[in-house]
């Protein structure tokens, strides 16, 4: 069984948006066809803008010339002869593949994009290369959607934390839209974590990417500001530094080479702690696993804890805790853990 979130591909989408496009464009579409229409719309927000895309690059196809439906099938692929064994539902399936093909290639010429879904699951990561040969790692629990033109590529970070290394090409920017702040790099390595309040944490490890606020859930589904906060001037940061969202002013930071490592641990499969506080420390770990973590106490919560443990080894980390510090770990009946003190 795949470890992987699995989500409808674009391709998927593609084929239905086509098929949608193809049937209603007749001259007569029955109640029951629009109110299928209507609810195939609400199941994904990716829906209705793709259904847009296929629809206007359609009616661009009247331009060719004053070419009935079949006829303008017939200018992209001259179908075999017809078989009368053949069903209403083959051919329309034939006509929606023909359609794709047709729009996909209008869009191109159009300046369009192919967008793509990626995705982990709690406790794993993932690499992905992109069509530009850029490079997108996926720590747990991330959502990325990557929408790559002929002018310009664009990520969308949905959820939780993924490190890009950029294909350097000058002609087309290459920018990263994750909840207050687009990120915009060319040819460089980098990191990016949203948080749960939107707001987002850059860390880069190779060269130079440049941050600029944006309303907090912009993206293409989207386009109302939640974030009221005014917009700092645009920051640089280079290669060695880091920049959070959540102070005011966008401060940028030095990162020693040992925290840039510990940041980027997780793409070896390891987290790395290095004092800091143990409620600090379970809220990291729990990034990687369902169980829900319990510590007893305030006094349990400030103990400081350091060492490298494997994101994919939960009990490795809880089996550290009781050998190094003076805890003791318990599991309920429910499934959680409790932190409790020694006794």
């Amino acid at each position: 069984m795949s470890d992987i979130v699995k989500l409808r591909t674009r391709a998927e989408i593609d084929e239905e948006a086509a098929e949608w496009t193809w049937r209603l464009d007749g001259d007569k579409v029955s109640p029951a066809d629009r109110e299928a229409f209507e609810s195939w719309l609400r199941q994904d927000a990716r829906h209705r803008r793709v259904f847009d895309e296929f629809s206007k690059v359609w009616r661009t196809l009247d331009g060719l010339g004053e070419a009935k439906r079949d006829e303008k099938l017939a200018t992209f692929a001259r179908p075999a002869r017809r078989s009368t064994h053949l069903s209403p539902r083959w051919w329309l399936g034939a006509a929606a593949a023909v359609l794709i093909g047709a729009l996909a290639g209008a869009l191109w010429m159009r300046g369009g994009s192919d967008i793509q879904t990626f995705s982990t699951a709690v406790g794993q990561k993932r690499d992905v290369t992109l069509a530009d040969g850029s490079v997108v790692s996926l720590n747990t629990n991330s959502i990325v959607e990557t929408d790559l033109s002929r002018r310009l590529r664009q990520i969308y970070l949905r959820k939780g934390e993924a490190h890009f290394q950029v294909a350097h090409d000058r002609s087309r920017p290459f920018l990263v839209h994750a909840g207050d702040a687009v990120v915009r790099a060319v040819g460089t390595q980098f990191e990016v974590r949203l948080l749960a309040d939107q707001h987002v944490d850059i860390v880069v490890n190779e060269g130079r990417v440049e941050v600029q606020a944006t309303p907090t859930g912009a993206g293409p589904e989207t386009g109302q500001a939640s974030s009221q906060r005014p917009a700092p001037a645009l920051r640089a940061v280079h290669a060695g530094e880091r920049l959070s969202t959540a102070s005011a002013d966008y401060a940028v930071r030095a990162v020693t080479p040992a925290q840039l490592s510990s940041e980027m641990a997780w793409r070896e499969g390891a987290i790395i702690f290095d004092g800091e506080r143990l409620s600090e420390a379970i809220a990291e770990i729990e990034r990687y696993t369902d169980a829900r973590i319990v510590v007893s106490d305030s006094d349990t919560a400030a103990l400081r804890v350091g060492g490298r443990f494997r994101t994919d080894d939960v009990q490795d980390f809880f089996r550290g805790l009781e050998s190094a510090l003076p805890v003791s770990i318990r599991r309920a009946p429910d499934g959680v853990i409790y932190i409790d003190p020694r006794r």
